[in-house]
């Protein structure tokens, strides 16, 4: 064995019984197929990675090191929009002192720090991002989490309400005196007019600059702030073209008052902050309506256990005042609270949530156990491993550090906007100056200059992506597809690489019986005694009821997992299963008893020759062929002899080899990853859709596979269950099925509600779809610019005319935005 003691790929720890090959150690044969195929990946070209990267996230793989007595703390953080906000953050809390390093992702609203505790406390964080401008706390935070949304409907009723009453104001009082006659007879038109014209006015002036200056300042203060941000860190964004617009609409609007000005343009500015911030709204709710479709998904992590005292007696405590070597208790049904050793009793273990495996594993004195799986029968004592941590929370801690380090990707909008910002800038100063040069006065080449950048529409600009995201994000709501993140559109249109989990992704994730080679008789037989057992197997067996022509169909699974629970309860099934089982008896590898009379026996081969029984060749044969589908045989017999075989396993899930055949067409690599054995893999291995499976590997090692496919291209990652949880952060977008674990689910960027696989295909038309209508929001926008901004140059437009043609842009854009998107596809 090698000296190395983690494993090469993984860095999971390496037993004895772990794999070498050419100087290299592996945990698993699984790390070791995944290190032979992959490891040699060069990363690709720099024109070749897309443009989701950023340059921090590539810094971001330098290898981090936390220094001996800091900690890692995690804080959730409202207010990240972009790119921006992620490198702003990062350099200014990494300046504080006892911070060693920083990490930020608006995907997921999460900042990670490497800290000193005793130099830098998580309030003094807190404090150090919040003012900022930022609202930052603990990720469990509810209070501040319901806090922070409040404020931000507060924001919008605040900008609508107060903007109603600017609006009204130039609505019934200021634009007839623009308008003649078209509102009011020509003598009111003259006393409007007169009346804004004298001294008087001015209180009337300074109340609509009173209430625009709350709309700008509390609800803009996002849209400002982005904008400082963006200064800052020298990246133009949408918010700084907004802020520009709607700010100098306001200083120009405010100085015309000093001076005595004719014109005032507040409303402008009110136009420009409430249509975006409402936009930008909009996406939001549709966001959290579809996180509400997630509420039944469940949750796998421990928070208490049964400790046992020296006297024999148990106590709840929580997990984490656990100590290593003490005991724990658990029993049926229960999930193990923590890593160890079993030292008493006998059980079978299903370990799927952690390995994905979906056949449970016996468990006696002596073998190890992982927390987060469960106890499917029987009871186990077990003593609390050296480090008294869960295998469930190292892979949560897991998701997280991937999560915290994955930085978003600059929007469309916002990339287009780096250019189209100081383009805009620059034409408004050099009209500005160009007609004080030609003799203008001052006002009136400021005029000038403001309309150029009003005219430059950034409201249809800055609506252009959030109403298509949005759009997208509602339409796959109608189809049972929730999407937590509005980058997901853009990360999307080019996938390289889909990387499918197996089990409870290909397939359903229960055992059920595929195969009964045995009279009914027989079959009826043994799953009346296995009603009597709450091992996963019998279940499946005990859920078949024979028909009348011969063979068998699946029963009522509700039934089944009932007479299970029954059975962890101590009672046996219903009363006519308990009358004709006369005896029952558990084994390690089956179950036996005398049902009907006749002596039953359901297991492995070795429990019917252990008992003296005969096992026929044709049987052995028969079992052996099972096995090598990746499936369950259990033999069945009678009265002294194995007469048949029951086959179960973990069935396909429907749709399956469409999905798969669907995506590889489009010229994307199919990779199957699984932390089943090789066996259980081979129908996927023989799939003209599938380029390459990897079996055996556990969460840690899916997480490093992800990652080296992620060096050749864009890779999506679709799984289910806790251990894909890691993988599903890592990946450059995770797909996670709604019936999994809340932890999956977490990790992921879209969820399918109805865990139905086809929707997989729809996620990707979708994305293209928004994908175009973002583009052809961005399209009419500029074109609008292309012919709005010469007219202003010219001064043939003023700030109102120029505030009407934005409206109507706007109100183009929103109408796009509202089509369904997948009619586009019809």
């Amino acid at each position: 064995m090698s000296s190395q003691s983690t494993c090469t790929l993984c860095e999971l720890p390496v037993e004895e019984s772990g794999v070498t090959a050419g100087g290299e150690a592996f945990c698993c044969a699984g790390c070791r197929e995944v290190y032979d195929a992959l490891g040699d990946i060069e990363a690709v070209e720099a024109d070749d990675v897309r443009d989701a990267r950023t340059d921090s996230s590539e810094d971001e793989s330098e290898e981090r090191v936390v220094p001996d007595g800091y900690e890692t703390t995690f804080l959730e953080v409202d207010g990240m929009y972009c790119a921006t906000c992620e490198a702003f953050i990062e350099s200014v809390a990494g300046e504080t002192d006892g911070v060693s390093s920083v990490s930020s992702s608006y995907v997921t609203d999460t900042v990670r720090i490497d800290h000193d505790p005793a130099v830098a406390s998580v309030e003094e964080l807190k404090t150090e991002i919040s003012q900022l401008g930022y609202s930052a706390y603990d990720r469990e935070d509810s209070i501040s989490r319901r806090r922070a949304d409040n404020w931000a409907t507060g924001r919008i009723a605040v900008g609508v309400l107060m903007g109603m009453a600017v609006m009204m104001q130039y609505l019934l009082i200021i634009y007839p005196t623009y308008f003649g006659g078209l509102f009011y007879d020509e003598r009111t038109t003259e006393f409007f007019t007169q009346a804004l014209a004298s001294d008087l006015a001015t209180p009337f002036y300074l109340m609509i600059a009173a209430l625009t200056t709350i709309v700008l300042g509390v609800t803009g203060k996002p849209i400002l702030q982005g904008a400082y941000v963006a200064v800052k860190t020298r990246s133009p964004n949408m918010d700084l073209l907004v802020s520009i617009a709607a700010v100098s609409a306001y200083l120009y609007s405010t100085l015309s008052i000093a001076v005595g000005g004719p014109h005032i343009y507040y409303d402008v500015t009110v136009a420009i902050i409430v249509i975006v911030s409402v936009g930008g709204y909009y996406e939001s709710e549709i966001k959290r309506k579809a996180t509400e479709r997630l509420s039944d998904l469940t949750a796998v992590q421990v928070d208490e256990a049964r400790r046992l005292l020296e006297t024999g007696e148990t106590e709840e405590v929580a997990v984490d005042d656990l100590e290593p070597d003490e005991r724990v208790v658990v029993r049926a049904g229960e999930r193990i609270p923590i890593d160890g050793t079993v030292v008493d009793g006998e059980a079978a273990v299903d370990e799927a949530v952690v390995t994905g495996e979906s056949l449970p594993v016996t468990k006696v004195g002596g073998d190890d156990v992982v927390g987060g799986s469960t106890v499917s029968d029987g009871s186990l004592t077990i003593r609390v491993g050296e480090d008294a941590t869960s295998t469930v929370d190292r892979i949560g801690e897991l998701v997280w550090d991937l999560q915290s380090g994955t930085h978003g990707i600059q929007k469309l909008a916002d990339k287009l906007a780096t250019i189209f910002v100081p383009l805009v800038l620059v034409l408004a100063t050099v009209v500005t100056v160009v007609y004080l040069i030609l003799g203008s006065g001052l006002a009136t080449a400021l005029l000038i200059g403001l309309t150029v950048l009003i005219v430059s529409c950034p409201c249809a600009l800055g609506l252009a992506t959030p109403l298509a995201v949005a759009a997208g994000i509602r339409d796959a709501l109608e189809r049972s597809i929730v999407v937590f993140d509005d980058s997901v559109f853009e990360r999307l249109r080019d996938a390289d690489t889909v990387v499918f989990d197996k089990t409870g992704t290909l397939t359903t994730g229960d055992m059920t019986v595929v195969d009964a080679d045995c009279d009914d008789d027989l079959l009826e037989q043994a799953a009346t005694l296995e009603r009597q057992s709450a091992h996963p197997i019998g279940e499946a067996i005990a859920a078949e009821e024979p028909v009348a022509d011969g063979g068998a169909v699946e029963g009522d699974a509700v039934a089944a997992t009932d007479s299970a629970s029954a059975a962890v309860d101590g009672d046996n099934g219903d009363d006519a299963d308990a009358e004709r089982v006369e005896s029952f008896e558990s084994h390690r590898n089956g179950v036996s008893g005398v049902v009907d009379g006749e002596e039953i026996v359901v297991g492995h081969p070795d429990l019917f020759r252990d008992r003296g029984w005969t096992v026929p060749d044709a049987i052995d044969q028969r079992i052996a062929e099972s096995r090598e589908t990746g499936r369950v045989p259990v033999a069945v017999g009678r009265d002294g002899v194995a007469s048949g075989v029951i086959v179960v396993g973990d069935d396909l899930r429907e749709g399956w080899a469409e999905t798969l055949t669907a995506i590889s067409e489009t010229g994307t690599e199919v990779v199957v990853l699984t932390g089943d054995d090789a066996r259980a893999a081979t129908r996927f291995r023989e799939h003209d859709a599938v380029d390459r499976v990897f079996a055996g590997v556990p969460p840690e090692g899916k997480a490093e596979t992800v990652e080296r496919l992620k060096r050749r291209g864009q890779t999506v990652m679709i799984g289910d269950g806790t251990n894909d949880a890691p993988a599903l952060a890592a990946a450059d977008l995770g797909i996670a099925l709604g019936g999994g674990t809340a932890m999956a689910a977490d990790a992921a960027d879209v969820a399918l509600v109805d865990d139905d696989l086809s929707s997989v295909d729809t996620v990707f038309d979708l994305a293209r779809a928004t994908d175009r209508r973002v583009k052809g929001n961005i399209g009419w926008a500029f074109c609008y610019n292309a012919i709005a901004i010469p007219l202003a140059v010219t001064g043939l437009l003023n700030p109102l005319f120029a505030a009407v043609a934005m409206g109507i842009s706007s109100l183009l854009v929103v109408t796009n935005s509202s089509r369904s998107l997948l009619d586009d596809e019809a």
